[in-house]
């Protein structure tokens, strides 16, 4: 089975999981996997909780990302299905969970410093860029990790100022160059979503 790798990457908040979202919806689990950037946060058991809370979790050295190369390379592309790690949000570190994903024609990895890597972005036959306003994504992010995450309004927003904002202005909002196709607001793009649609849907009739 040939495997058609598409990398989801954009600020935090801009829309990367609901496009994401809906890609799958439409082709279906058996045609589309999703692996998540966010899932290779590295484990610090030995920090305690305190110290946890001010790393800095929008820069490309939070991540284990070899472990995500070679999740895709060694095992999905392959054939074999990969135990991906579960981050847990509250307590700022991997959990012991983990959740299986299944080989699929069209893999999806999305996060938001995916094309910070080099290696990664070799992979990919279609990287999509989501560009959404900064004060829209600010939003979303006080709302999903107030509501999901069990974060206060004033963590959200030190958070946003210290790392977030600082990150995405040095490493985010530069590697949409690498891009191959803009999509402003994402998954609420209906144009650029059909487009996908018959980008993937072309791949898949070829294979």
């Amino acid at each position: 089975m040939k495997t058609t790798i598409i990398g989801i990457a954009g600020g935090t908040g801009s829309g990367k999981s609901t496009l994401t979202a809906r890609l799958r919806s439409h082709f279906g689990e058996n045609e589309v996997s999703v692996i998540n950037h966010d899932s290779y946060y590295k484990r610090h058991d030995e920090l305690p909780y305190e110290e946890r809370c001010k790393l800095n979790y929008d820069h490309p050295d939070s991540f284990d990302t070899d472990l995500l190369v070679e999740h895709l390379v060694r095992r999905c592309v392959r054939g074999e299905t990969v135990q991906v790690p579960v981050y847990d949000y509250t307590i700022h570190n991997r959990s012991d969970k983990t959740v299986t994903v299944s080989p699929a024609p069209v893999i999806i990895v999305e996060g938001i410093l995916i094309f910070a890597s080099a290696e990664l972005c070799d992979m990919m036959d279609l990287k999509v860029f989501v560009d959404t306003d900064a004060d829209v994504r600010i939003l979303r992010r006080i709302v999903r990790d107030v509501k999901s995450r069990g974060r206060t309004l004033d963590s959200v927003v030190t958070q946003y100022l210290t790392t977030v904002k600082p990150m995405h202005e040095q490493f985010v909002d530069p590697s949409k160059r690498k891009a191959d196709l803009i999509v402003p607001e994402g998954g609420h793009n209906k144009v650029a979503l059909d487009m996908l649609i018959k980008w993937v849907s072309n791949h898949l009739q070829a294979d």
